[in-house]
């Protein structure tokens, strides 16, 4: 959201991609200019993946009669590569295909017809529900990350105890002290020392 308005409102940049233009003339109506700033990509153009990549919006709204094999790859790819909040209104109610969606990163799935009221709410409540999603997703990462340092750390711990004949709390605090001393993380220490011990042909496993 790097465009601002003449108030402290940013602009949200919305990307438009237009398969199907049954509703996209509605939802371009609802669209505030006020609030957003719209750029339109059609199916004909190029592929969605290159239009994200040149546009960088901050939310993309989907129009689609119903989503295919190709628009599946493509959402599963930006997901994974570049996650962002996005809108599709569709005409598909197969309810396998919507689980397929969300889990390729759609925030919000809309079918039937969608009353222009209606269309501002939709993003904010898809853009509520994506920020919620990419933070739960986070204090997992940080959580795996957490649980692979204390294993780490613990490895060289042990090894320190059984080669350098010192107790649990002694081997904590040789570890910590080199950290401190070197400015460097206590994983990044115990690291060291494992792979010391790998030279060393000693078993840390």
């Amino acid at each position: 959201m790097s465009i601002s308005n003449s108030d402290t409102q940013p602009l949200l940049k919305l990307l438009l991609v237009d398969y199907n233009s049954h509703k996209t003339h509605i939802l371009s109506e609802a669209l505030d200019s006020e609030y957003y700033q719209i750029e339109w990509a059609s199916s004909s153009g190029m592929s969605l993946l290159h239009r994200v990549k040149e546009s960088k919006p901050d939310i993309i709204i989907i129009d689609i009669e119903s989503p295919d094999r190709d628009m599946l790859d493509s959402l599963n790819v930006l997901n994974t590569a570049a996650p962002k909040p996005v809108v599709m209104f569709s005409e598909d109610q197969d309810s396998e295909i919507i689980q397929e969606l969300v889990k390729a990163g759609v925030s919000a799935y809309i079918t039937g017809d969608v009353a222009t009221s209606r269309v501002r709410s939709i993003i904010e409540v898809a853009l509520a529900r994506f920020q919620e999603h990419q933070n739960l997703k986070q204090e997992l990462a940080d959580t795996k990350q957490k649980l692979s340092s204390q294993k780490v750390i613990e490895q060289a711990k042990i090894w320190l105890m059984e080669n350098k004949h010192c107790s649990e709390k002694q081997a904590y605090h040789h570890i910590r002290k080199i950290a401190m001393d070197n400015s460097q993380k206590m994983e990044d220490v115990a690291k060291n020392i494992l792979s010391l011990a790998t030279m060393l042909g000693g078993n840390h496993g």
